[in-house]
């Protein structure tokens, strides 16, 4: 009778090798559980920390320091790098919305201010006019040849202008010294004035005089200014030659002028007038005037 055999090679090397296998998965799936775990909690660790740099109660006082603090040990930190970039930017969108409110702001308030100056009323300028009228006695109305000087300039003129209200005449903050009205105000001024000239034929007038007078004629108005210059400026001048036939029983001439000129405060004007003996100071016909306008 043969004895039992024990397990042959081949069955051991075989179950040695199903032993190693096994074995050999079993440290793979150990090392994967635990290599797993430890990834997962360097992930979560990395985000907390990450979301810390930027939600950490001290990022406000972060934030207004962000210029003075600075090492080399924060410069090396990640954490601190992104806070440092982020507080820049924080700052640099806050200056830029600040500048653009400021902006509006001034913008607003100038609008309003100049809205305001229009309301508001400008002070009134001084009403500054005079309305002159012949005067009826042409004797003392007239400055007579004896009366003429280089500082009078060209013709006669005018002394004694009617300015007591009667009639259309009357003067507001002007005055008038010999037939001169004086300017009280530095300005822009229209300046007018209209001289009647009629002649009447008289037959106890001497012939020689009507004759004299039936030459052709040439009728002026002057108007003049004074100032500190030595001799008179004159502004307007306006003129027409008369010729009356015999036949004429009288002839009617008026000569009208008026224009806009800058006037200093204390400077004078007046009225000459040449053939100051046809002459009419009849109040409706011949006047002087001014008026300011700036």
């Amino acid at each position: 009778m043969l004895p039992a055999a024990g397990p042959s090679p081949g069955l051991c090397c075989g179950a040695v090798l199903v032993a190693a296998v096994l074995l050999q998965s079993v440290c793979v799936a150990v090392t994967f559980i635990y290599f797993t775990n430890e990834l997962k909690q360097l992930r979560d660790t990395y985000s907390k920390s990450g979301i810390a740099c930027l939600t950490g109660e001290e990022m406000g006082d972060f934030i207004q320091n962000l210029d003075l603090i600075e090492s080399e040990d924060r410069v090396a930190d990640p954490c601190w790098q992104v806070k440092w970039h982020l507080g820049k930017l924080i700052k640099k969108m806050m200056l830029r919305s600040y500048e653009e409110n400021m902006s509006t702001v001034n913008a607003e308030r100038a609008l309003k201010l100049s809205s305001t100056e229009v309301q508001q009323p400008h002070t009134p300028i001084t009403r500054i006019a005079a309305h002159l009228t012949g005067n009826s006695n042409r004797k003392n109305s007239l400055a007579t040849r004896r009366d003429y000087s280089p500082r009078r300039g060209n013709g006669h003129k005018i002394n004694n202008w009617e300015s007591s209200r009667k009639g259309h005449s009357f003067l507001y903050n002007v005055e008038l010294r010999n037939g001169e009205l004086v300017i009280p105000q530095t300005g822009f001024y229209y300046i007018y004035s209209q001289t009647y000239f009629r002649f009447r034929e008289n037959e106890s007038e001497d012939s020689d005089l009507l004759v004299q007078i039936r030459n052709p004629k040439q009728l002026v108005q002057y108007v003049y200014k004074l100032t500190n210059y030595p001799e008179p400026i004159l502004l307007m001048k306006s003129a027409r030659t008369s010729c009356w036939s015999k036949k004429a029983e009288y002839g009617l001439y008026s000569i009208y002028q008026g224009g806009v000129f800058q006037l200093k405060k204390e400077d004078r004007i007046f009225v000459s007038v040449s053939n100051s003996d046809i002459v009419d100071m009849d109040k409706e016909a011949s006047f002087f005037g001014a008026f300011m306008i700036s």
